[in-house]
């Protein structure tokens, strides 16, 4: 099928042009001034920005956490994510402890292929679980297969926590085949107790979540983990950074040369710890990890936004119900599903927030939301910009449009869970059409296609330095 798209004003990390864009066979094959195409189909953009899909390096599709499954599987996931002008995420597969990463991979694979395909193309990081040198050599089998990152945890003793042995035998093997190590940052060993004092007190209310995971816990995490991934000499991602705290230690590693990245969420830079005071167990809809932070951090997060020590926005979009899956933990925060919904929002969240408020320019929204994380991951130049021979990814996006964020909004909740995170928020700028591979898969907040999406290779990210 052919596409014209006429009359928009396009936007990638690096240009701003109007233009109309000739897509053929899902790859964009011209762009010019007025082109006078035959097409099967004529997209008029007059008044809207035409950029590349958002690209989501971060959520958790039907992932199994604390008893229950997160609520978006990988057609609903999906489907949400375009609806909101996202056109690819990374998921993670998770390799079960004591057996292969490559199982893991295979039950994710599984898990895409249950029912009707997702509607965007998709792609995983490997969370590894233990690595013992008898194994290492699965790492450059996953990376022959396309998956090209690999996430270890800090946190979560007993259950994704690995000690620093691990850590650096699998940075280094993933130094060695020139793939990525992403990073959940945070002391969970000291964390831990923390907690069991807490609870030994009687503080079981969802706020006490928060209070016992403090922002140096995060930052020690961090200083860690690029301390390790420097001996190791392997590029490093720390994935949801939170906090000034730990914003500082990747500024430092940064100034010195050290290959790390750092990705927020919308989540610390829009809401804070005073979520967790609402009454009764409502707090509970922002259980999450790393928890919600003073309000301040969000001044230093958009900083460091602007001033490229945060190179990506990401979701972990990892929705649990309100009913009956965050009232897991009624009687103790301990047992309440961590993480929340929002892989629909960032788009907008972000345009509202940063273009809108004067934060950042549209170069910088498009960098943030897409380039970045397909030059991170190994996906660009095939994805995160518009240019002759790209997969034809685009969303037409409407700079002027607001919209309400509610559960209870048809425009903004597509998400299978019982509530926003975002509840109440006004945005302006909101997704109005959104391409897939050359395919129309949303118009007009109308879905006009089932599946389509496929699993994508992703390219090294990385050549060993020494």
């Amino acid at each position: 099928m052919s596409i014209l798209i006429q009359n928009g004003r396009v936007i990638t990390a690096t240009d701003d042009y109007h233009a109309d864009i000739f897509i053929e066979d899902e790859k964009i094959s011209l762009i010019g001034k007025s082109l006078k195409m035959e097409a099967d189909k004529v997209i008029d953009a007059k008044g809207k920005y035409v950029i590349p899909g958002g690209i989501d390096p971060h959520t958790h599709f039907d992932m199994p956490f604390g008893g229950t499954m997160s609520a978006d599987d990988f057609e609903s996931g999906p489907r949400a994510a375009a609806f909101g002008g996202t056109t690819c995420v990374i998921d993670f597969a998770i390799q079960t402890k004591g057996e292969s990463t490559l199982q893991g991979l295979d039950t994710w694979h599984a898990k895409a292929a249950v029912g009707k395909k997702p509607l965007i193309d998709y792609g995983f990081h490997m969370i590894i679980t233990d690595m013992p040198d008898s194994r290492l050599g699965e790492m450059r089998t996953l990376a022959d297969e396309g998956v090209t990152s690999y996430k270890l945890f800090m946190a979560y003793p007993g259950v994704l926590y690995v000690d620093d042995g691990t850590l650096y035998r699998a940075f280094r093997q993933a130094g060695e085949n020139g793939t990525r190590i992403c990073m959940h940052a945070e002391n969970g060993i000291v964390i831990d107790e923390i907690i069991k004092e807490a609870v030994a007190d009687g503080h079981t209310e969802p706020k006490w979540h928060g209070l016992t995971r403090p922002t140096r816990m995060e930052a020690e995490g961090v200083y860690r983990s690029i301390a390790i991934a420097e001996v190791a000499n392997v590029p490093l991602y720390i994935v949801h950074l939170s906090c000034s705290d730990a914003l500082e230690e990747v500024k430092r590693a940064r100034m010195r040369g050290v290959n790390v990245l750092a990705e927020t969420c919308p989540q610390y830079l829009f809401l804070d710890k005073s979520y967790y005071e609402k009454e009764g167990f409502e707090g509970a809809k922002w259980v999450m990890t790393p928890a919600l932070r003073e309000k301040w951090n969000q001044d230093e997060l958009w900083q460091g936004l602007k001033f490229r020590d945060l190179e990506t926005i990401a979701t972990d979009h990892c929705p649990f119900c309100f009913k009956e899956q965050k009232e897991l933990g009624l009687e103790t925060f301990t047992k309440i599903p961590n993480g929340a919904p929002g892989v629909e929002n960032r788009m907008s969240l972000i345009y509202n927030g940063g273009v809108v408020k004067g934060r950042m320019d549209l170069n910088r929204f498009v960098e943030v939301t897409s380039t970045a994380a397909a030059k991170a991951f190994g996906l660009f130049p095939k994805k995160g910009t518009i240019a002759v021979g790209t997969d034809a990814d685009i969303v037409i996006f409407d700079p002027e449009r607001k919209e309400t964020i509610s559960v209870d909004n048809p425009c903004t909740h597509h998400m299978r869970v019982d509530f926003s995170a975002y509840e109440g928020f006004e945005v302006q700028g909101f997704t109005e059409t959104v391409l897939s591979r050359g395919r129309v898969i949303i118009e007009k907040n109308e879905q006009k296609v089932e599946g389509g999406g496929n699993f994508i290779k992703r390219a090294l990210v990385n050549s060993r330095l020494d």
